[in-house]
């Protein structure tokens, strides 16, 4: 048993047990060390030591936390709480350990024929007194054998197939068992009747065939049966039933990448069942160009009249002597991204990858103009709020992107993000339903919907709950790219400094061709399905409608009524407006120059260098201190001389600053918490040349609500409804304009001009083009007067091109996302 399955009283505990200096989790620490994975470094030791500056940190149950996450037992720990002899921990833990409830054989999943024989096991081990309760599905089953530790089913029949699953209580504390699945096997493709004389048995006559056909296409699969009672079919698609076609003929007129695959035909009636042959369906390049369509009328003499394919006034003939014009260009009215990368969860395990991930792909989306925000790290009220936002960017005719590395898992075909925040056992509830995100977007009449989701596709097990996600448009213009396949993992590739998704290393190579994002994301599954490491664990799924030929490089064309675009330009600056650089002139004589970089939307860079200072003084530094509760700062690595060693993997000095003039560096995260303007003190420490003693002179400062923190993101955007219409995104019924919006109802279109002079803002909102490039790029604000403008920051060290070859790839580097 792992340290994973203690509750969080019993943790608790322990740790106050823990927490202490002379037999506590520091000589804990020191003895789980003799097993290689559970040392911990000298920065792992150091954060346990600075938990006990937050009035509820505990050094005792983040070190547990860490022991969890790396899958220690309960006998281990024992043993090392022994070593150190710790007899309180140990007389605890064993009693707590004597009541826990361990299932010692799970329920494996089983088929046979019908009238067979199938026995489901579940064992535990613990206190007296265990009893057991099955369910099919929902449904308990109350028979005799449904309160004991075996579960019988003979004969076998159609209506006992299905999930199963075993609850072990004691007293008020249960836990459950592993799913399995039952299935009645019939043989040869033809069911066997246990009703003798009443019916028929059931049989497939006709099996559907495997076909390659382009896209625009027209499928058609043809299954039928003979049976008594009539049989009824249904549809099954990479295992997912086609819900809406229940007829013996699946028709699919104007297929795309989405729809290649593996079909099969369900076959049953009330007394049977049976399964048609396996129909893999490959779709190829579409060979049509700009052609006409017309449909033909269904008149009296056209009853039976096929679709048109000529122009109209031309023969066939005549459509083949001159060929239709090449396809048009497509153009979007605005382009914007929102970018959420969540690392640092609370009771999840922790990720690497997410922060050179979306600044990587942000640089990338920047270069082909679009407006981004990029987020790290956010709770459920703050990705709620981040999206209700995003939405508030788009419009007819706009290119909208989600991109998201985290946690995440799949259920009954809806896609769910974790925040930060989620429980150990979280459900919808407690995420965010990416289907009810897209629903949101066409409302917008979005001219590209594309959805990219970098994270794991497992099933949840503790959330059976099927969400209603509202009723999707046909617009012919969404496109998902999953990092991986349903019911799989996505990985991520190690590094020492900056780790990389596998998705994004392969992704990164091809985002900026101009070409349709689908055939860009087929090249990038394609590139991915050559890497020896990924291939069988990890594969880039595609679905998409998109029937027009729109790629993330199409140009933006601003309609004539441009006062949306405006509005949108306005709320994307002040999303991004820094803090302008200042000088500060202390009683000493020392001027400091105080100056701000932007990492992401919501992470900033404080600088402090020292422009002037009197002779006599012979050394002096400029420190920063006394920041708010809301933000996250690590008082560890601030004041620091450089960007990384200020916890910065992204920024680089060279590009920031002058390397000649000496820097101190402090990093702020989590602006998206700020609830009032950033206040700080900056604390000068100087000596002068006839005194030993430092001396100290201090600074109160005020720069405002710099960044994302504008938006207020942790204020809810509209009333909660249930919990279950809350977590699908339900009450994502965006108003007209939001808090932000409506600070700004009363500015015109042409005093939106002259904000941006006053805030410096380094965006034009008469250029989209431009103010995308510019005001998006992480950027300092100097003060002009005493330096050249810099020059824009360049990206990153994470892994480069030319590290995705496969063999540089090891093994060892990669490890995934987790999903739940």
């Amino acid at each position: 048993m792992s340290i994973g399955t203690l509750s969080e009283e019993v943790l608790k505990r322990l740790s106050k047990m823990l927490d202490n200096s002379t037999c506590g989790w520091r000589q804990l620490a020191n003895a789980v060390s003799e097993q290689r994975k559970f040392r911990c470094s000298e920065r792992e030791l150091t954060t346990c030591s600075l938990q006990v500056l937050s009035a509820a940190g505990s050094p005792g149950r983040t070190l547990l936390a860490w022991l969890a996450d790396r899958s220690c037992s309960l006998d281990f720990l024992l043993h090392c709480l022994r070593k150190i002899d710790h007899h309180e921990a140990v007389q605890y833990l064993t009693s707590t350990v004597a009541e826990l409830i361990q299932i010692t054989v799970q329920p494996q999943s089983q088929q046979a024929s019908a009238g067979g024989r199938v026995v489901l096991t579940c064992r535990a081990s613990g206190p007296a007194g265990i009893s057991y309760q099955w369910f099919r599905g929902k449904e308990e089953i109350s028979d005799e054998t449904g309160s004991a530790p075996e579960l019988i089913m003979c004969p076998l029949a159609s209506v006992h197939q299905g999930h199963y699953i075993c609850r072990v209580n004691h007293g008020d504390n249960f836990v459950f068992s592993q799913w399995a699945q039952v299935r009645c096997i019939l043989s040869a493709g033809c069911s066997s009747t246990l009703f003798a004389g009443s019916v028929s048995g059931l049989c497939v006559t006709l099996q559907p065939q495997s076909q390659a056909v382009s896209e625009g296409d027209t499928l058609l699969l043809e299954c039928d049966a003979e049976a008594n009672p009539p049989a009824q079919y249904e549809w099954y698609h990479n295992t997912v039933p086609i819900k809406q076609n229940k007829t013996r003929s699946l028709k699919i007129p104007c297929v795309t990448t989405a729809n290649r695959g593996e079909y099969k035909c369900k076959v049953f009636n009330l007394y049977h069942e049976a399964w048609s042959d396996m129909a893999t369906v490959t779709i190829g390049p579409s060979s049509i160009t700009e052609t006409h369509w017309v449909e033909g009328k269904r008149g009296r003499d056209t009853q039976d009249a096929p679709w048109q394919t000529c122009r109209p006034g031309m023969n066939p003939l005549q459509q083949m002597a001159n060929p239709p014009p090449a396809s048009k260009h497509f153009h979007a009215t605005d382009k914007v991204a929102l970018l959420i990368g969540n690392m640092n969860y609370v009771y999840h395990t922790q990720l690497c990858a997410p922060i050179a991930d979306v600044h990587e792909l942000t640089n990338l989306l920047r270069q082909m103009n679009f407006k981004v925000v990029s987020l790290l790290d956010l709770n459920w009220q703050e990705m709620h709020s981040a999206v209700t936002e995003f939405l508030l960017l788009l419009d007819k005719g706009v290119y909208g992107l989600l991109y998201f590395a985290g946690h995440g898992y799949e259920n009954f075909g809806n896609s769910f993000m974790v925040p930060i925040d989620a429980p150990a056992s979280y459900t919808s509830e407690h995420c965010l339903c990416v289907q009810n995100i897209l629903t949101r977007m066409q409302q917008k009449q979005t001219g590209l919907n594309v959805f990219l989701l970098d994270m794991c596709r497992k099933r949840n097990p503790n959330d059976d709950v099927i969400v209603q996600t509202g009723l999707l448009k046909v617009t012919a213009n969404i496109v998902f790219g999953y990092a991986t396949c349903v019911d799989a993992e996505a990985y991520e590739v190690k590094r020492e400094d900056v780790s990389n998704g596998i998705f994004i290393s392969f992704l990164k190579r091809r985002v900026c061709e101009d070409e349709k994002v689908t055939v860009m994301l087929d090249r990038v599954a394609e590139d991915m399905g050559r890497c020896e490491i990924t291939r069988g664990r990890q594969a880039l799924e595609l679905r998409s409608n998109l029937s027009e030929r729109r790629s993330l490089k199409d140009r933006i064309q601003t309609p004539a009524c441009s006062e949306s675009q405006s509005a949108r330009n306005l709320q994307w600056a002040v999303a991004h407006d820094l803090p302008k650089s200042c000088c500060l002139q202390f009683e000493c004589g020392v001027k400091v120059q105080l100056g701000f970089a932007a990492e992401f939307s919501n992470i900033m860079v404080i600088y402090t260098r020292i422009l002037e200072q009197p002779k006599e003084i012979i050394s002096c530094s400029a420190q920063l201190t006394d920041f708010p509760e809301d933000i996250e700062v690590d008082l560890k690595k601030s004041n620091q001389e450089t960007l990384l060693e200020a916890g910065s993997l992204i920024l680089i000095q060279e590009d920031l600053l002058s390397p000649e003039v000496p820097s101190l560096y402090t990093r702020i995260r989590g602006l998206q918490r700020l609830r009032r303007e950033l206040t700080f003190t900056m604390c000068l420490h100087y000596t002068y040349s006839n005194m030993d003693e430092e001396v100290q002179e201090r600074r109160a400062v005020t720069v405002g609500k710099p960044l994302v923190s504008k938006l207020n993101l942790h204020e809810p955007r509209a009333p909660l409804a249930s919990a279950s219409s809350s977590s699908s995104l339900d009450s994502f019924d965006v108003p007209e304009c939001s808090s932000l919006t409506k600070a700004f109802a009363s500015v015109s279109s042409s005093d939106a001009w002259s904000y941006y002079a006053q805030t410096g803002t380094q965006s034009s909102v008469s250029d989209s083009s431009t103010a995308s490039r510019s005001a998006n790029v992480p950027e300092e604000t100097d003060s002009c007067e005493f330096f050249e403008s810099p020059k824009p920051l360049v990206a990153t060290k994470s892994l480069p091109h030319s590290h995705a070859n496969e063999t540089n790839y090891k093994f060892s580097d990669m490890y995934n996302f987790h999903s739940h």
